[in-house]
């Protein structure tokens, strides 16, 4: 806690200087940030689970979310925190007490939501930073989401102070924990949505903490990128198990892949081959390099797999050529990482804005930008066996080039995703996630 405290410390000066230049730039006098509050359920009373507004995480860093609650920033004072926890005996509400940010920024408990207009209302030129509805329609909000103020502070958000890194490392450590469990539940025979339980207990994480749902796919379901069904069945034989899960800490994400046979053979030969690939395009991130010449150094990575493993005929290089791993890999390398899985800023063109989008070729890159010491960016290149992409390939002047008695063999086993959380740095790059699963073992 010490430690983290100090590292808070140095963290919040540069934040504040950060803040107070860009308000300045922008001619801001104050800054609200709104938590967010719950959305409820068409023709129900019921509420979805809270997601906090991350500009107000990246100020108030706190263990718990506080919904409808505000923060006041103004240059020159210490900045407010406005936190609503209601005297209700409906619910039950996360308390306040001492934090690594106290004496940093005041607490103020407002229990009567009425007053809460009241007591952010600040002087000047003000921006409010959220999401709004008809609640707020009176409320003294001043200039709402401002372009120039959002594009600024999303591009500062891509570089990571220690303080950050500690928790993003934290974050890390959890999920790695809950993925050797999750492992050991699938060795055991559980179904999807036993081995999410094991995972959420390990993590000591119930699933609207996580960032994202946890995607649990065995067998074929590996084969859908973004499977999220935990199905109930333990009868049918295992033969694979990807999961793609991650941790919350402090409002700071880890995002971790991993994928398992259940046997010795050709499609874990295929896994083994993925991870040193994984590895070799994770030792390349460097300061100044170009994200996207990462993405095309994994596909020819890819085509080279491909071909070694009788899944490709001819060469790696005429693979390449003509595209045919965009069948096998058909998403981005990664994305940044922080108070968002997928953190804001990956396709910004410079400080005050703009958008730089991905080539033609690969439209599912989310990230564009150039990479730069500090940041915190996802590595996570995939094999799969996609029957729609496949039959397009099939169809196509490209059919020759495939082996298509192994790749129906493949079929089964679904697909293999690899993905770890890697932090820029002057030299080789940290890899938060492999250290992680290093303390633990």
């Amino acid at each position: 806690m010490s430690n983290l405290k100090n590292l808070f410390d140095d963290h919040f000066v540069n934040l504040r200087q950060r803040y107070d230049r860009i308000l300045a730039e922008t001619e801001y006098d104050a800054l609200q940030v709104y938590s967010g509050h719950t959305a409820v359920a068409f023709l129900d009373d019921r509420h979805y689970p809270f997601k906090i507004n991350p500009h107000f995480s990246a100020i108030l860093p706190a263990k718990e979310s506080y919904a409808q609650s505000w923060l006041v920033y103004r240059p020159g004072t210490t900045p407010v925190a406005y936190i609503y926890l209601p005297d209700d005996y409906w619910h039950s509400y996360p308390s306040m007490e001492e934090d690594i940010y106290s004496g940093a920024i005041d607490v103020e408990v407002i229990t009567d939501l009425t007053q809460m207009a009241k007591v952010i209302a600040c002087e000047g030129r003000v921006a409010s930073i959220g999401e709004f509805d008809a609640r707020h329609e009176e409320w003294p909000l001043g200039d709402i989401n401002p372009e120039a103020l959002l594009n600024r502070l999303h591009w500062h958000r891509a570089v990571k102070s220690p303080f950050e890194v500690e928790c993003l490392a934290e974050a890390n450590r959890i999920a790695a924990r809950a993925h050797i469990a999750a492992e050991q539940a699938f060795a055991e025979g559980e179904s999807e949505f036993g081995i999410h339980v094991a995972y959420c207990k390990a993590a000591q994480q119930a699933e609207d903490v996580l960032p994202y749902d946890n995607l649990i796919s065995i067998n074929e379901h590996g084969a859908v990128l973004h499977y999220s069904r935990r199905e109930l069945d333990t009868a049918t034989p295992r033969l694979s198990f990807l999961i793609d899960a991650g941790a919350t800490y402090r409002g700071y994400c880890s995002d971790i892949t991993r994928t398992h046979a259940a046997k010795p053979g050709a499609f874990a030969d295929l896994i083994t081959a993925l991870d040193k690939l994984q590895l070799d395009i994770v030792s390349q991130v460097r300061d100044g390099t170009a994200y996207l010449e990462l993405h095309r150094a994994t596909h020819k990575g890819i085509c080279h797999i491909l071909v070694d493993h009788g899944v490709l005929n001819g060469s790696a290089e005429e693979a390449f050529e003509k595209g045919l791993s965009e069948t096998f890999f058909p998403h981005g390398l990664g994305h940044f990482l922080g108070l968002q899985v997928h953190d804001i800023g990956g396709q910004q063109t410079a400080y005050e804005g703009g958008r730089t989008p991905p080539p033609t070729e690969y439209p599912a890159l989310r990230t564009t930008r150039k990479i730069e010491k500090g940041q915190v960016l996802t590595i996570e290149p995939g094999i799969y066996f996609i029957d729609s992409l496949l039959a397009k390939l099939q169809a196509s002047e490209n059919a020759q080039f495939v082996n298509w008695s192994v790749v129906d063999t493949m079929r089964p086993y679904g697909g293999i995703r690899i993905e770890d959380d890697v932090l820029v740095t002057d030299a080789e790059p940290r890899n938060l996630s492999r250290e992680a699963f290093d303390e633990l073992s």
